[in-house]
């Protein structure tokens, strides 16, 4: 009884749950595979980061958790949600309610301030929130990563690592169940890139769930749970986090 009501438990905390997830890159004259089955869950509040050389599947499978891309085999769940099974309408709508992105690149618009790019994920939100709990909510987003002064500013008016926070605020704004974290210091000087680290330790301390890609083995050390790839295939991940 007891292992049935924890099990239950464990359920209800998962976020992603990737059974025997493989990709295959077909063309006429070559197939590649990227990933093998790989397995992994992702429970409510952990910090995992995965590494791995250049080529090894990093990219791809964050890929497809952030349902960017989908798997050539193997099953994937977002907090229950069997993925195979949504319309792109629906897996459209639980990316964008679901997952928050974070990219090498910050992707932020440099036309819009600091405040208009943070709010941009709430203003096409499908539960269109008010002006005023918009305002409410980026205000406390860029006051998580120490930006709430530069609200007015332009991105081109800030460092590398602040349009980085701000990328993180925007990351942030509409509550996703989980943060996706590609490279997120590659652009940045290694001061830069510590303070960015710093945001994200903290945020999750305080219970944001993240999974980062990284190259960088001090940045993977950060993460309570480090998943190392070679060739596609995961090599060591804590078998607490092998999914079942």
């Amino acid at each position: 009884m007891n292992n049935k009501k924890m099990s239950n438990t464990n359920m209800k905390n998962n976020i992603i749950t990737l059974k025997n997830i493989s990709k295959i890159f077909e063309t006429e004259e070559l197939e590649t595979h990227a990933l093998s089955d790989i397995n992994l869950t992702i429970n409510q509040g952990d910090y995992v980061s995965i590494s791995g050389p250049s080529g090894c599947g990093k990219s791809t499978l964050l890929s497809i958790m952030g349902l960017l891309d989908m798997p050539s085999s193997g099953e994937y769940f977002i907090e229950g949600a069997k993925v195979s099974e949504l319309s792109l309408d629906d897996a459209a709508e639980m990316r964008n309610s679901k997952i928050g992105f974070i990219f090498q690149s910050f992707n932020l618009i440099d036309e819009l301030s600091v405040f208009d790019n943070v709010a941009l994920p709430l203003r096409y939100h499908h539960s269109k929130p008010t002006p005023q709990t918009i305002k409410d909510r980026v205000t406390e987003c860029l006051t998580m990563v120490g930006l709430s002064h530069r609200c007015s500013h332009k991105p081109n008016q800030l460092s590398g690592g602040q349009q980085q926070r701000v990328a993180i605020a925007r990351a942030l704004v509409a509550k996703p169940a989980i943060l996706l974290v590609d490279e997120p210091t590659g652009n940045l000087d290694s001061k830069s890139g510590d303070q960015v680290m710093d945001v994200l330790s903290e945020l999750n301390k305080n219970g944001t769930t993240i999974c980062m890609v990284t190259h960088d083995p001090r940045y993977a050390d950060m993460a309570s749970t480090q998943v190392q790839l070679l060739d596609g295939m995961i090599l060591q991940v804590p078998q607490a986090q092998i999914a079942v």
